[in-house]
């Protein structure tokens, strides 16, 4: 089309006196002096010329100071404010379609209402009628139809023209543009599929799509981690393929994750050229080693990344799933010998190595530790979380009521409410200043608190699994009426998950008031709950819309909440109030913690453990007495009860209280064991056997340090025996000799127990280098 056409028939100029001519004349001298400058280009079209120029490749408004060079050549004014007007008609008549870095980077106050005022009305106004006044008038649903406009001017057509492509185009565009990825987030393309322009088959949501992606094939789980084994590599791929039908995702991707990444990928890494799972021992016997640690990264305060070798706790269902592996390919060889007999190899692990008995007991340990550092704790914390909450809704509550810009005053804090951006409502602002000169989104934080709060009490009181509570839906608050007395009892019903069996638990009255907060805060403005998406993060798929519980409303749609987000505030909880664990650092809670503290409770408190068991949803009770931490003062109380039971079936009169004089009697007899050159280890009730000749009797216990008395009296004895021999005392020489004897044996027994201490006692067991060294030679006569 020539350039007078364009002009005669995009920009057409009202009569003098007319509300707008001055706009619309500045806009055709505008595009008319653009078009000119266009002319003068290569190019059999405008859009060729376009690209030609230097303005395709200028996202600022540098190429205008050409356009207004050529214009002043021939007497003509274009100024910035002319050539900006022209252009953006131009743009919206689709005479030109720039990139879209070019429009991400050239942003436009008016190209959404000039785009959907000339382009197409009826599809924005579609738009409108689905999104809500809130949103559309929001800014981020203003940045949503910029979006949308830029799409429509770079691409050309209407708004039902879009496709996904074009989305995930100009989502990339603007996540490379720094500082603008952000901005409107994905709202725009939540408009778009909302209103049913996109196919069913379209992904539910961009937001994190390249996590989300949905689930991979097992060659393409195989491919992650690039081994160079072209055979072992299919090899790999078709035992996956065998064990899908029987695995879930979860199990799949982990199972993955050990062959390729911690078996094969690392024999390939410190074994180059290695082609054969038929390990050589030494090879296999380093793998080995080499996985009972793991490198763990932890980034510093400066910045620095910090590597520590720590044990690897998955060590032995490591080493389980590899035995498993050889042991499938020799049992599917005898079946089908054709396909795997060339991969059946002897297994490198041994059924020794792979005891769980150990693990479950060292695991057990660990979760009973973290349960019994996190139970005293949990009031604190309930606590806490309720006081961040109120305190979160009181500056908001406060930041609302104050105009925009002004200083105001809330728990002895002074904010300063920033100026809104919104039109609507100049006072419609949620962020405000405080006294460090931090910018704060007050309703972010009332949000994230409310949040906080409602995970924490909800898992307390319910102790369910994490995935369990995000699919918790309006639909999961049931009723159940007594046919006895006809009150209505209120349950909550759990939808499979793990053990894909669903089951109902009893509202509390506690838990009433969690599930009540969180109903009247995500229903909507005619009082239903909106109807979102979740991802499954085990299974990697989209669940169908539903009116889950806990969404909430961020960046101008509902979104379901994700176990990231929960843990993410716990920890900033958690690192506010200060608490730490045994070790001195910051406590941290992970949402299974609750689970375990859950049934710990219950169990400690009477409930029975069949009771804890259905309402967990465990297969077996053993799995329920697992989760149950035991605490020492339950030992010493089950000893205690011992103690009386076995009481009840003995005579009275041996647990009668001893009178005064029994007592002291009881008393002396210890108080006269202690000797001057020993202690006494005669019974209490049992008298001297050698009439307190000590030095004779077996029961004395000498004591090192009275050595030198032993041997003074030792010597003693030796003169009085040589003087009673001298005079004749013969019946004198007899008593003293047993003395005597009894005195070197005390003697003996004191250097004994130096030697024990100072020496190293044999026990017969053979050395190393003996057994090392052994040999054996068969005696006998060949045939």
């Amino acid at each position: 089309m020539l350039r007078d056409d364009i002009i005669e028939r995009h920009f057409s100029v009202p009569a003098h006196g007319t509300p707008g001519r001055s706009t619309a004349q500045a806009r055709r001298l505008g595009a008319d002096s653009i078009l000119q400058w266009l002319e003068t280009l290569p190019g059999d079209s405008w859009q060729q010329r376009w690209a030609a120029s230097t303005a395709s490749g200028c996202p600022d408004n540098g190429w205008m100071d050409d356009v207004a060079a050529f214009a002043a050549a021939r007497h003509r004014y274009a100024d910035q404010p002319r050539l900006t007007s022209g252009m953006l008609m131009l743009i919206c008549h689709d005479v030109i379609r720039p990139d879209p870095s070019w429009l991400v980077m050239r942003r436009s106050r008016r190209l959404r209402e000039v785009m959907a005022e000339v382009r197409d009305p009826d599809g924005f106004a579609e738009l409108e009628a689905s999104a809500g006044p809130d949103v559309w008038s929001a800014w981020t649903g203003q940045e949503a139809r910029n979006q949308i406009a830029r799409i429509i001017a770079a691409k050309g057509g209407t708004v039902r023209d879009i496709t996904v492509g074009d989305c995930l185009e100009l989502r990339k565009v603007m996540a490379e543009m720094r500082g603008r990825s952000s901005r409107g987030g994905t709202l725009f393309y939540a408009l778009l599929r909302d209103c049913g322009f996109f196919p069913n088959s379209a992904p539910v949501s961009l937001r994190h799509l390249s996590v989300r992606a949905g689930q991979y094939s097992p060659a393409e789980l195989i491919d992650r981690y690039q081994l160079q084994c072209a055979p072992v590599r299919d090899l790999l791929v078709d035992y996956l393929t065998e064990r899908q039908l029987t695995l879930d995702y979860t199990s799949l991707d982990d199972l993955s994750r050990v062959l390729g990444l911690h078996f094969w990928a690392n024999l390939e890494q410190h074994h180059p050229g290695i082609a054969s799972i038929n390990l050589d021992r030494d090879v296999a016997t380093a793998w080995k080693r080499r996985m009972q640690t793991k490198i763990q990264r932890t980034r510093q305060p400066d910045g620095a990344m910090r590597e520590v070798e720590t044990p690897r706790m998955s060590f032995v269902p490591l080493l389980t799933s590899v035995r498993a592996f050889y042991l499938d390919l020799a049992q599917w060889a005898a079946e089908d010998p054709a396909r795997w007999a060339p991969w059946a190899a002897p297994c490198p692990i041994s059924a020794a190595e792979c005891s769980h008995k150990k693990y479950d007991r060292r695991q057990k340990a660990r979760a009973d530790e973290r349960t019994r550092e996190r139970l005293p704790v949990l009031p604190t914390l309930v606590r806490l979380a309720d006081q961040a909450l109120k305190d979160a809704q009181g500056r908001l509550q406060v930041l609302r009521a104050a105009p925009a810009g002004s200083y105001f005053t809330v728990l002895d804090l002074t904010y300063r409410k920033a100026a809104s951006t919104r039109g609507t409502d100049p006072t419609g602002t949620s962020f405000a200043t405080d006294y460090t000169g931090r910018r704060r989104n007050l309703a972010n934080e009332e949000r994230l608190a409310f949040w906080t709060w409602a995970v924490i009490e909800f898992l307390r009181h319910t102790g369910v699994r994490i995935e369990e509570m995000l699919e918790t839906s309006h639909h999961s608050i049931v009723q159940f009426r007594l046919p006895t007395s006809g009150d209505v009892v209120p349950l909550l019903q759990i939808a499979p998950s793990k053990t894909d069996e669903e089951r109902l638990l009893l509202v509390s009255p506690e838990l009433a008031d969690v599930l009540s907060a969180i109903v009247s805060r995500v229903r909507d403005r005619t009082g239903a709950i909106p109807l979102v998406s979740s991802y499954d993060t085990t299974e990697k798929v989209w669940n169908p819309p539903l009116p889950l519980l806990f969404q909430h409303f961020m960046g101008g749609q509902n979104l379901a909440l994700t176990s990231n987000t929960i843990r993410r505030s716990l920890n900033n909880l958690l690192a506010e109030t200060g608490l730490t664990d045994a070790t001195g650092t910051p406590l941290r809670y992970q949402p299974h913690d609750f689970r375990r503290i859950f049934v710990t409770d219950a169990i400690l408190n009477g409930l029975p453990p069949h009771i804890a068991q259905i309402i967990c949803g465990h297969k077996q009770l053993s799995t329920t007495m697992g989760y149950k931490a035991t605490y020492p003062t339950e030992a010493i109380e089950a000893h205690r009860v011992f103690i009386a039971r076995r009481r009840a079936t003995r005579p009275s009169e041996e647990y009668r209280t001893p009178t005064p004089e029994e007592w002291d009697e009881f008393l002396g007899h210890f108080e006269k064991r202690k000797l001057s050159i020993g202690v006494c280890g005669r019974a209490y009730g049992t008298a001297c056997i050698h009439e307190h000749a000590c030095v004779r009797c077996s029961m004395l216990r000498p004591d090192p340090a009275q050595r030198p008395w032993l041997e003074e009296i030792r010597d003693n004895l030796r003169d009085r025996i040589a003087e009673a021999e001298r005079e004749g005392w013969l019946g004198e020489v007899d008593g003293l000799k047993v003395s005597l004897a009894g005195a070197e044996e005390k003697l003996g027994q004191l250097d004994a127990e130096q030697a024990r201490a100072t020496t190293v006692v044999h026990l017969g067991l053979p050395s190393f280098s003996q057994i090392t060294a052994r040999s054996t030679e068969a005696d006998g006569q060949s045939s």
